[in-house]
């Protein structure tokens, strides 16, 4: 089975989207509790944008026995100050503990961010049309790579612990600079027939292989769509979806151990599943406004700031409990 995890994220700010606006000390304890007591995980990792908050969470992760993969969120910043973000990240984490820390340096920065695709947000560098073009030219992958080995180099020099990246599955990472092999991975229409093979090609690099993502949103062909299940949020009403959806936490449940499974199966190191919670898209009675199924989270939040186990909570602590 490998590493058990799933994904804390402390807070993403994309664009005019922050995924955790609010942050307290004593709710992300009670949830690293439960990550650790009742899912029965022995890692998380750690992700969002704002220092305090990330070292804040891995040092409480730490407290209680978690193996934290430390996951910083720069989005839309440009590679200089990428690049510093990360090496003062890195040196607080060695004062913290190198030995039960491992430091995802970046992650899909492709996508997130400036400089290797042309526009200054996200929405700007996958406009229509991005993703083929990467798939047919594969141009971002030279600078990527230049990138990463100066990336890994300079959170090396202040960092003494395991290195690696979160890379998407469109980014050819030279895997030189980094102890593990790690990407985050989806299954949709395109790659609902070989998902297996397609990550046992990572294999041949000879490192450990970790999906630091792995999930599904909780609706209706949402399967089908992968890592962009969450694109159902109107885009003019950000606090509506964008159609009628039909809310089924079964299938999120099923399509996600399936995926755990063929994991399994194919000899991963380990898997996170994404993500534990997603405060900012709150689940509603109202269909057209339940902003939960447009999220991969295992617990429903509400509005008034508590949550709820889904049914992939219930399946993801059966799978990880001790025999």
């Amino acid at each position: 089975m490998g590493i058990r995890g799933v994904n804390y994220d402390v807070g993403t700010v994309t664009g005019p989207f922050h995924s955790r606006p609010a942050f307290d000390d004593g709710e992300a304890r009670r949830d690293l509790t439960v990550i650790r007591d009742e899912l029965h995980c022995d890692a998380v990792r750690v992700s969002g944008t704002d220092r305090e908050r990330l070292l804040a969470a891995t040092g409480i992760a730490l407290e209680l026995g978690l193996e934290v993969w430390l996951s910083p969120h720069l989005h839309d910043a440009g590679a200089a100050e990428t690049l510093a973000n990360a090496r003062e990240l890195a040196a607080a984490a060695q004062r913290l503990g190198p030995e039960r820390i491992v430091l995802l340096a970046g992650c899909e920065l492709t996508m997130f961010m400036r400089g290797i695709l042309k526009g200054d947000t996200l929405a700007e560098r996958l406009r229509p049309g991005q993703m083929a073009r990467m798939r047919l030219l594969g141009s971002h992958n030279k600078p990527l790579n230049a990138f990463l080995a100066e990336l890994s180099g300079a959170v090396r020099a202040v960092f003494q612990g395991r290195v690696s990246y979160a890379s998407a599955p469109i980014e050819r990472v030279d895997w030189t600079p980094f102890d593990l092999v790690c990407v985050d991975t989806y299954r949709g229409r395109r790659n609902r027939d070989d998902f297996g093979e397609r990550f046992r090609r990572h294999l041949a690099h000879g490192k450990p292989v970790v999906a630091t993502e792995v999930g599904c949103c909780a609706y209706r062909g949402a399967e089908q769509k992968g890592g962009m299940a969450w694109a159902i949020v109107d885009r003019d009403d950000r606090d509506r979806l964008a159609g009628d959806f039909v809310r089924d936490e079964e299938l999120q449940a099923a399509e996600v151990m399936d995926l755990l499974r063929i994991l399994d199966a194919e000899g991963a190191a380990g898997a996170f599943v994404f993500t534990f919670a997603a405060p900012a898209l709150p689940h509603r009675a109202d269909p057209a406004r339940d902003l939960d199924m447009a999220s991969y989270a295992i617990v429903r939040s509400y509005d008034d700031g508590h949550w709820e186990p889904k049914r992939l909570f219930h399946a993801l602590a059966a799978r990880n409990a001790p025999a």
